[in-house]
This record gives structure tokens, sequence and C-alpha cells, in this order.
């Protein structure tokens, strides 16, 4: 227990300090890789043409296999891994679980990558903003005005920090390194295939609705930790809860609003609605109301929401598992 909780906070530590690693050999990457060459193979083991209606079922099948052999590989990748390292040394198995835990978290990157749309737009360059944004959300961008591209990363900052950083944090803490990869796969089978399109919408949905069971408990985890965060931060604990309550369910997944409606209770400002993607229009709810206008700032501020809550959790993870030390 005491070790899982060094490679932890150590990891933690690295992510804030040095960020997201950029090279082909990430373990993300490599999982990225593996979902998309498992998914040209199974398409072409099954003949599935998109299509056509009658291969419902073949996709359907074919896309539990997907996720079936996805998690097995990398988990099987991960524990190979961890048991090379410590026939080697103890340490060598502490510093390879470190490294892993640390590339499972994206703090420091959904930062970065977000305040490339804030840069952009306090210089004016609403192209440029529009491609920054582009990089981060899944909705269509090149319509998008200086409001709507705020809106857009607020957005996803609020739900990443869910997805991208409590999520893996909370799986790490209670089943080890090897439960955030297991949590990174789920999730990145559902960011490459889990789309309601022509392509993906049989063969995704068995990796859409495991993430959507993954994520359950992390997505309230996270709105409670973001909510103590606001209040830390001296916004409206209260109208954080107001609009969490009420509109926390206000998006086709049911955890994606959680984070969300916390974040738009605490700003006063109304996110979610109406969006494109993939050149089709499709009509959402809105989350929250136009107390203030949103503006860039905003993206300011919901990054250090999103800091905090990561403290948060890690700070109480981390205290649940020593008292359980102590009681164990």
């Amino acid at each position: 227990m005491i070790e899982r909780i060094i490679v932890i906070c150590l990891g933690f530590l690295l992510d804030l300090i040095i960020g997201d690693p950029n090279y082909s050999w990430h373990p993300i990457r490599l999982i990225g890789k593996l979902i998309d060459k498992t998914d040209k193979l199974l398409r072409k083991i099954f003949s599935i043409n998109e299509q056509r209606e009658l291969h419902k079922t073949r996709k359907l099948v074919a896309g539990t296999f997907l996720v079936v052999v996805v998690l097995l590989v990398s988990l099987g990748g991960t524990w190979l891994a961890l048991y090379v390292a410590e026939k080697i040394h103890r340490l060598v198995k502490l510093t390879v679980e470190v490294i892993l835990a640390y590339q499972m978290l994206a703090v420091k990157s959904l930062k970065d990558e977000s305040m490339k749309v804030y840069h952009a737009l306090k210089a004016g360059d609403i192209q440029g903003a529009r491609y920054a944004v582009s990089m981060i959300v899944g909705r269509d961008t090149k319509d998008l005005d200086e409001k709507g591209i705020t809106k857009a990363a607020v957005e996803t900052v609020a739900e990443n920090t869910s997805d991208g950083v409590i999520a893996p944090l909370f799986f790490m803490l209670v089943f080890g390194v090897a439960g955030g990869v297991f949590y990174k796969a789920v999730n990145t089978m559902d960011s490459m295939i889990g789309y309601k399109n022509d392509r993906n919408i049989y063969i995704g949905r068995v990796a859409a609705k495991l993430d959507d069971v993954v994520n359950y408990i992390p997505a309230r985890v996270s709105a409670v930790c973001m909510l103590m965060a606001g209040g830390i931060m001296g916004y409206s604990v209260r109208d954080g809860w107001r609009i969490f309550c009420r509109d926390r369910f206000n998006h086709a997944s049911p955890n994606s609003a959680q984070t969300e409606s916390v974040c738009a209770g605490l700003l006063g400002v109304k996110l979610a609605g109406d969006a494109y993607y993939f050149g089709k229009l499709y009509s959402k709810p809105t989350i929250g109301d136009a107390v203030k206008e949103i503006y860039v700032e905003h993206i300011k501020v919901v990054n250090k929401f999103a800091y905090v809550t990561a403290v948060i959790t890690l700070v109480v993870g981390v205290g649940m598992l020593l008292l359980l030390e102590l009681l164990l």
C-alpha cells in the first residue's frame, strides 16, 4: 500500500512538472495503434461494410472481440513489463511503475493544450484558436466564433478533468498502476471508436458502454472534488451544487455532464447546447444558467479548477489508503 502511494505521488508530481511526454512509444499511443490495427483486422475478418445495416450483429460481435483483445494485450503487456523489471531489481520495477503512473495522467497537458486556445484568442487569432480547440474537442470548429471557441475549451477542460486526470488517478489508487492502464485502454477505445456515426455506431458500442460503466464513480468523485475546489477558490458552492443537481444528466453520456454542470454553476455560465459533429447538427440540452457571459479568462479559471480538483482527489485518496494501511 505504501509503495502504491509513493508510485502515484511521484507520477503525479512528474506530470505536474513535466507534462505528458510526446514520443512514439508512449503507452497511450501504443494502445491507440493497437486499437486501430485490431479494428481494421476485425473488419476484414468479419467482412464488415459499414454501409450495410445487415452487418449490425457482425459489428457488435467484432466490437466485443476488439475490447477483449485490447484489454488483454494492454494488461498483459503491463504485467510483463513489471514482471521483467522486478526480476532485474525491485527499484527497477518501482521506476517503471512511476513512469507508467506519470503517463496515465494529463493535468499539465490538458492545461497546456487549452491555454493554446487562450493565447490565440488573446492575440485575436480566430483561425489559430479554431485550430487549437479542434485538437482537444470532437465537434466541428471551423465556424465557431470567439464565444463558441471559449465555451468549447471550457467544456473540454471541465469534462477531461474527470476523464484525463481523476478517473485514471482513481483507478490507480484502487487497483495500482495496472488499474490506470485498464482505464486508459477503455477510455482510448471510446475516444477512437465510440462515436455514433455510420462507421462506428455498432462496432464501438461495447467500448462506449464499458467507458460509461468505468467512469460512473470517478465522474461523480470528480464533481464533488471540483465543488470543493470551487469553494476553496472562492466560488459559490451553492450555485455549483444547484446546477449539478439540475443539469448533471444533460448529456448523451451519463458521466460527461457531471463536472461540466459543476463548472457551469461555479462560473455562472451556460455550457453545452447544439453543436456540429462530422458536418451534422446535433441538438443538445444546455448546462447552467447565463448569469454571466462566458469569456476567454474562464479558460484559465477552469484549468485552476482542474489542478485543485486533482490535488484534492490525490490527498483524499492517499489519506484513505493510509487509513486502510493502519486498520489492516
